[in-house]
């Protein structure tokens, strides 16, 4: 996923259909989806990003290569912004890490919480940042060198298992219609893959296609997007357009 990412809640993109399919049941990797017992939560985390991805207007070409290709690691959690869900992130983050094959193309860390606390864009972000502060606060591993750890530094990335990642906030109340989801979602994208691309001349043409798409579906042009090195990109994080004052909840 890119800096813009998701799709329109109406029409190919069934929010209220996918909403009412899925019980918030009990128990940690044991939710199941309403009328098919015994589904895991990673099926019905799969089945929620396709949901989002599968749109013909999604905005970002890059999440829709990675759904086509099977790209994207995708997974289901309980509640966001718990240390439960932090611990099995951290276990999950670290192994993508280490497993993913970047030579095959561009991937993704999907994760996908299953229950909707159903907060509005301020509580959003101050769950998702919550989400970090605990997986940082469990993370023993050195930070990747390549990004600063400072949220206020332009050149900061976040670092787990001494890797370095964008993410990508969505929930049901965005405001932006590409960032709306059926269920609050992160997606973790390595920075090493935007290096790589523009090593490869390919970054900039993809960018600007993704922030036109973004624009024709929202009607106008995100103001929080920025490239690496002129803004934190934390402000980016959980899609609520935030002033120049805005600091990041978030203790390096």
């Amino acid at each position: 996923m890119g800096d813009n990412s998701a799709a329109e809640t109406t029409g190919a993109c069934p929010a209220e259909r996918v909403n009412a399919a899925y019980k918030d049941t009990a128990g940690d990797r044991g939710r199941t989806r309403h009328g098919e017992p015994g589904q895991s939560p990673d099926d019905v985390a799969r089945d929620v990003f396709r949901s989002v991805v599968g749109s013909a207007d999604y905005p970002c070409v890059g999440a829709r290569s990675v759904l086509r290709q099977d790209r994207a690691d995708t997974h289901g959690y309980p509640e966001l912004g718990s240390m439960r869900s932090a611990r099995m992130l951290l276990t999950d983050l670290t192994r993508f890490a280490r497993t993913v094959d970047l030579d095959r193309g561009f991937a993704s860390f999907i994760a996908v919480f299953l229950h909707d606390p159903k907060c509005d864009e301020s509580g959003f972000e101050e769950l998702l940042w919550r989400q970090l502060q605990h997986i940082h606060d469990l993370d023993d591993t050195s930070p990747d060198r390549t990004v600063s750890p400072d949220p206020a530094d332009p050149n900061f990335g976040l670092s787990i298992a001494g890797t370095a990642y964008f993410v990508i906030g969505l929930h049901p109340a965005a405001s932006r219609p590409a960032r709306r989801s059926p269920l609050p979602m992160m997606a973790f994208n390595m920075h090493e893959q935007f290096e790589s691309l523009r090593a490869a001349g390919r970054f900039d043409r993809i960018r600007d296609t993704i922030r036109r798409r973004d624009a024709d579906v929202a009607g106008d042009i995100n103001p929080m997007v920025a490239d690496h090195g002129e803004a934190s990109e934390a402000a980016q994080y959980s899609g609520r357009r935030v002033g120049p004052e805005w600091r990041a909840p978030f203790r390096p």
